[in-house]
């Protein structure tokens, strides 16, 4: 009897530890389409957020596929937003260049400007919360370094950090506007990567700040990393390239284990070449990663040292609802993306 036991057991714990097999196709059907760039997609619940060009803001509902979209305008500015975020409460959007205009949900639901910054080399790119009262939201080197806003009570009201409290900036050195993905919390910990292949990292939700280099190529103005994302506080992955270049796969993709301070390359010399979104596989223990970009979808199941191209669809940016649905946003649409 007590064999029985035992082998009802085994059964039972090899059942609970089957490993997920890596995905081999990807099915793609549109949600929503019009003459937009949407580089700008937030999960919230039941719907997805999204903000992109010509002042379009909206949602999709993801269970009836029902479409809610506004546009935002700014006296006589039509605002281009490649940045959205959320907390529990609000939804918040960041447009790009001069000036830098950062909405969140008002009363009445309209949007409320809680922040505005203006002068030359203006230039917003990502945003994200730690929680429901502290966010972050990052820009182009400004006098001398990064451009480093942050807010304390929920959104309301957003301050930027001193050049005095950040590392010494490099000459032209920002952060590319490309999927809202260069800048990701765990935690406490917040890393934000820029163009000139650097990690700015923060433990401590922003008060103290380090940088680290990484060897992802830079050489060039539309070179460096372009998104980043992490599993836990050590593990990591950053993607980039340059879109001007995008067969080119050398030196343009890298992953840390000790929470950012050291990076190898992956896969150099190797497919896929310029990504704009790179993105954990959830339920994979780190080791399923999908990368998005106008060329295509890439997927990896082995921590990015090999790669499968499963789609040439373009797309700039993309969130995992769950450990096989996701969305992705590109040129002219927002889609559902069901990996098999």
């Amino acid at each position: 009897m007590r064999y029985s036991i035992l082998f009802i057991l085994l059964m039972v714990s090899c059942s609970k530890i089957e490993k997920k097999q890596p995905f081999t196709s990807v099915e793609i059907s549109d949600l929503y389409t019009d003459s937009l760039s949407i580089r700008a997609i937030e999960l919230m619940g039941n719907s997805l957020a999204f903000a992109a060009n010509k002042g379009t803001f909206g949602t999709v509902e993801l269970s009836r596929g029902k479409v809610r979209y506004n546009i935002q305008k700014y006296d006589t500015i039509t605002p281009e937003f490649r940045a959205v975020a959320h907390n529990a409460t609000d939804f918040f959007m960041l447009s790009i260049a001069n000036p830098a205009l950062l909405y969140k949900t008002g009363e009445d639901g309209s949007m409320d400007l809680v922040y505005t910054e203006e002068g030359e080399g203006v230039f917003y790119d990502a945003m994200t919360f730690w929680n429901n009262r502290e966010g972050i939201a990052v820009g182009d080197s400004r006098n001398g370094c990064l451009s480093i806003i942050i807010t304390r009570d929920g959104g309301h009201h957003w301050y930027k950090i001193s050049c005095n409290e950040l590392p010494v900036g490099i000459d032209g050195e920002g952060a590319f506007a490309a999927s809202n993905t260069n800048i990701k919390t765990v935690g406490d910990h917040v890393w934000i990567a820029t163009t000139s292949g650097r990690i700015f990292y923060s433990p401590d939700k922003g008060k103290k700040w380090t940088v680290y280099q990484t060897p992802i190529r830079n050489i060039e103005p539309t070179e460096g990393i372009y998104s980043i994302d992490f599993f836990d506080e050590r593990l990591g992955v950053a993607v980039g390239g340059d879109y001007t270049d995008p067969e080119n796969n050398k030196a343009n993709k890298a992953l840390t284990k000790d929470g950012g301070k050291t990076w190898q390359l992956i896969a150099d010399g190797k497919e896929p070449g310029y990504k704009s979104c790179i993105q954990f596989v959830p339920e994979t223990n780190g080791s399923g990663l999908v990368a998005v970009g106008f060329k295509g979808i890439s997927y990896s199941s082995d921590m990015g040292n090999s790669w499968k191209e499963l789609s040439t669809a373009s797309f700039y940016t993309l969130r995992f609802e769950n450990d096989s649905v996701a969305y992705a946003a590109g040129r002219n649409r927002i889609s559902r993306l069901v990996f098999k």
